[in-house]
């Protein structure tokens, strides 16, 4: 998906090295290799990258899972679960992880079959649940001491029949 002044795309194994170094610069949570590469292998219609100025600016990975709704915890559904998005610094505030994000998710539906979407954010992580807000996400629960640091969650879901993901 070709948009003004950056391209979404699957990322390719070549491309790993460089969302490692992503992920490090920008986000305190930090995975294996081995996760990236799995994630690569077992979902790579919803591991996608940002290409800006001809170098990868940010990237989103997610995997599916079949899991309890998070609107009705007496069922089960293929849910989009976001487990990292992240641009850098210089390519921000230009529309990169609204479209990504929004192409991973219409991915999931599309490739995978998933119903919902949810992610865990940092409860102050302001700009993030604002962007996520955008989109359709909601609040929906709260993870006391989430994080290494202590710091909680909130975890945000969206319906993914939603007109425009």
């Amino acid at each position: 998906m070709k948009l003004e002044g950056f391209l979404i795309r699957p990322v390719r194994y070549e491309d790993l090295d460089e969302v490692i170094e992503i992920n490090l610069k920008t986000l305190p949570e930090n995975y294996s290799r081995f996760f990236y590469e799995e994630l690569y292998k077992r979902f790579p219609k919803t591991f996608l990258v940002a290409e800006v100025e001809g170098r990868i600016g940010g990237y989103v990975m997610c995997r599916i899972e079949r899991c309890l709704s998070k609107f009705s915890k007496l069922r089960f559904v293929k849910s989009c679960h976001v487990v990292s998005i992240a641009v850098l610094e210089e390519y921000r505030r230009r529309g990169i992880a609204t479209a990504m994000l929004k192409e991973a998710l219409r991915n999931s539906m599309t490739e995978y079959g998933a119903t919902e979407g949810f992610l865990e954010v940092r409860v102050t992580n302001i700009p993030a649940i604002n962007l996520y807000r955008k989109l359709g996400f909601r609040i929906v629960d709260r993870i006391r001491g989430y994080y290494l640091d202590g710091e909680d969650a909130y975890i945000m879901a969206m319906p993914l029949n939603q007109t425009g993901v």
